[in-house]
C-alpha cells in the first residue's frame, strides 16, 4: 500500500472516531455542562490517559515499531512473532500491577494531581471513585496499542485506526442510556472508559488471529529485542509524554481555579484533536514505519523524499486547518456544545482556551512528524533532552501568564503555555534535525509554506467576515450546523483557489511521487 493510501485509509477512520469523539463531548457537554462533575471526570482519566501514551502508542509505540519492523526485516516474521509473544507477556504483567496499584492509590493520585479538589465538599471523592473505575482502562489499551502496532507493521491500518471509535461509541451510549442508573450519573461514564477498553482489545483480536499474529504468552523478559526495546522506550517517555507531563501540572492548577477550569481546558483540547488527529496522528502512525524500513534498507533517497513529502502535506494542511479553527471557533462551540445544560457563558470559556491552544496546533503536528525521525534513526536521547526544555519553558510560561492574565480567563493561560513549550519543542527538533544530517532543508517547502500562509490568510479574512454577519444564537442547532458547513465549504474553496493562483494545485502537494 502507497503512503498516500496509507495515509488516506487512517485518515478515514482517524476521521470516524474524531467526528464520533465530538459527538461524544456534545453529549457530555449536553448533559453535564461544564460542572464539578465533569471536571472530576476529566481530572480521573488524565492519569489512565497519560500512562496510556507512556506504554502505549507513545513511547512505546516509537520504540517498538522501528525495532519490529528491523527483526521482520532481517530475521523474517516468526521471529519478529516470537518478538511479539515476549514483548506481550511483560507488558501484560506490568500494566496488571499498575492498575491495581492505581486503584488501590487513587484517593492518594488524587491528592497529587488535583489538590484545589480537596477544598471541595465530596469533589475529591468522587474523583477518586471515578479513577478507580477507570484505571483498569490502562492495561486494556496499552495492549491494544501493542496489536495496533503490530498490524501497522505489517500494513493493516484500517483497523488500528477504527478502533479508538469504540471508546466515543461506549461514552455516547453510556452518557444516553445508563445515567439514569448511576448515583452520581457520571459514574456511568467511568464505566463507559472501562467497557471502551475491553471493546477496543476484543474488536482487533479476529484480525490478529487472521494473520496468525495473536501471540501465545511466552515470558522471556531477557529476549534481546525486549532488552533493546525497554533501552529505547525509557528516555523515550519523557520525549513523547513532554506535553502531557504539562497537562498534568497544568490540571492541578486549574482544580484551584474557578469551577468549569478543566471542563473548559479539556473541551478545548478535544476540540484542537480534530486536525491533530487527522494529520498528526495519522502521518506519525504511517511514516514511522516507512521510515524505519528506508533507514534499515539504508534507502536515503527514498527516507529524504519521504520526509519532505510529510513535511510539505503537514504545511498544507495544519495551517489553514488552525487559522480556520480560531477564526470559528466561536460558531464551531455554539454549533457542537451549546445547549441544555452547556451555556454562552461556558461557550466564551471554551473559546478563550481554544485559542489558547489554537496556536499551538502547528508544532503539534511538526512534533508528530519529527520525533518519529529520531526514533527511527534509534535516536531517543535527542528528543528526551528537548522536551525536558520544553516542559521546563512551559512552567515558566504558566506562571508569566497567571500573573498577566485577568482572573477570568486564567485557564486559557494554562493553554498558551503548553503552546509555547510545543513550539520551542518543535524548533528545537528541526535544528536538531539539520545538524545530525537527518533532514535536508530545501527552498520548496519554504516556498510552499509562504504559498500557504497568503492563501490561508486571505481564506481567514473571508470567513472571518461572513461569520460576524450571522446570527448564530437566532438559529436551531441543524441550521448552525448547515450555515456552518457552508462557511467551511467557502473557506476551503478560497484556500484551493488561492493556492492556485499562487501556481499551487491541491493534488500536486498531495501527491508522495509529485515531492
Amino acid at each position: 500500500m502507497g503512503l498516500f493510501k496509507s495515509l488516506s485509509v487512517v485518515s478515514f477512520f482517524t476521521l470516524v472516531s474524531r467526528l464520533l469523539g465530538l459527538v461524544r463531548e456534545m453529549v457530555i457537554a449536553a448533559k453535564f455542562g461544564a460542572s464539578a462533575s465533569t471536571d472530576a471526570l476529566f481530572v480521573a482519566f488524565r492519569i489512565p490517559n497519560l500512562l496510556r501514551r507512556l506504554f502505549a502508542e507513545g513511547a512505546f509505540a516509537q520504540a517498538f515499531v522501528p525495532i519490529l519492523a528491523e527483526y521482520r526485516r532481517t530475521e523474517g516474521d516468526e521471529r519478529a512473532k516470537l518478538l511479539i509473544a515476549h514483548v506481550a507477556s511483560l507488558l501484560s504483567l506490568l500494566l496488571l500491577i499498575i492498575s491495581i496499584l492505581g486503584v488501590l492509590f487513587a484517593p492518594y493520585l488524587v491528592y497529587l494531581i488535583a489538590t484545589g479538589f480537596n477544598d471541595s465538599s465530596g469533589q475529591a471523592e468522587l474523583t477518586a471513585s471515578l479513577m478507580q473505575l477507570t484505571f483498569p482502562y490502562l492495561l486494556f489499551i496499552s495492549l491494544t496499542s501493542l496489536f495496533a502496532s503490530v498490524l501497522n507493521t505489517w500494513g493493516r491500518f484500517a483497523v488500528p485506526a477504527f478502533t479508538p471509535a469504540l471508546l466515543n461509541i461506549s461514552f455516547i451510549l453510556s452518557a444516553l442510556y445508563l445515567t439514569p442508573y448511576f448515583d452520581p450519573p457520571i459514574m456511568a461514564l467511568g464505566l463507559a472508559i472501562f467497557l471502551g477498553g475491553i471493546a477496543q482489545l476484543a474488536f482487533q483480536i479476529p484480525f490478529l488471529l487472521r494473520l496468525k499474529l495473536w501471540p501465545k504468552l511466552k515470558w522471556k523478559p531477557n529476549d534481546p529485542g525486549v532488552l533493546q526495546i525497554l533501552k529505547k522506550m525509557a528516555p523515550a517517555v519523557i520525549g513523547v509524554s513532554a506535553a502531557q507531563i504539562s497537562l498534568v501540572i497544568n490540571t492541578n492548577i486549574a482544580s484551584r481555579m474557578q469551577t468549569g477550569s478543566v471542563s473548559w481546558l479539556t473541551f478545548a483540547d478535544r476540540l484542537m484533536e480534530l486536525p491533530v488527529g487527522l494529520l498528526g496522528v495519522a502521518m506519525g502512525t504511517v511514516i514511522l514505519p516507512a521510515l524505519s524500513v528506508s533507514v534499515a534498507d539504508k534507502k536515503a533517497e527514498e527516507y529524504q523524499a519521504t520526509l519532505q513529502w510529510g513535511l510539505i502535506l503537514m504545511l498544507v494542511i495544519s495551517i489553514p486547518s488552525v487559522a480556520g479553527l480560531i477564526a470559528l471557533s466561536k460558531p464551531i462551540l455554539i454549533t457542537l456544545f451549546m445547549r441544555d445544560q452547556f451555556s454562552i457563558e461556558d461557550v466564551s470559556m471554551t473559546q478563550v482556551a481554544f485559542w489558547g491552544y489554537g496556536v499551538g496546533l502547528v508544532p503539534i503536528v511538526m512534533i508528530k512528524l519529527f520525533a518519529p525521525v529520531f526514533y527511527a534513526n534509534k535516536d531517543t536521547q535527542t528528543p528526551v533532552r528537548i522536551a525536558i526544555k520544553a516542559v521546563i519553558v512551559t512552567q515558566l510560561l504558566n506562571v508569566i501568564f497567571w500573573m498577566l492574565m485577568p482572573n477570568h480567563i486564567k485557564h486559557a493561560g494554562l493553554a498558551l503555555a503548553i503552546s509555547g513549550g510545543a513550539w520551542l519543542n518543535a524548533i528545537m527538533l528541526v535544528v536538531e534535525l539539520r545538524r545530525k544530517g537527518l533532514f535536508v532543508l530545501t527552498n520548496k517547502w519554504v516556498l510552499v509554506c509562504r504559498d500557504c500562509v497568503i492563501a490561508t490568510a486571505i481564506m481567514t479574512l473571508v470567513v472571518s467576515f461572513v461569520a460576524t454577519k450571522i446570527d448564530w444564537l437566532t438559529h436551531d442547532s441543524w441550521e448552525r450546523a448547515g450555515l456552518l458547513f457552508s462557511v467551511i465549504l467557502v473557506g476551503f474553496g478560497i484556500y484551493v483557489i488561492g493556492l492556485k493562483v499562487l501556481g499551487r494545485r491541491l493534488k500536486d502537494l498531495l501527491a508522495p511521487s509529485e515531492n
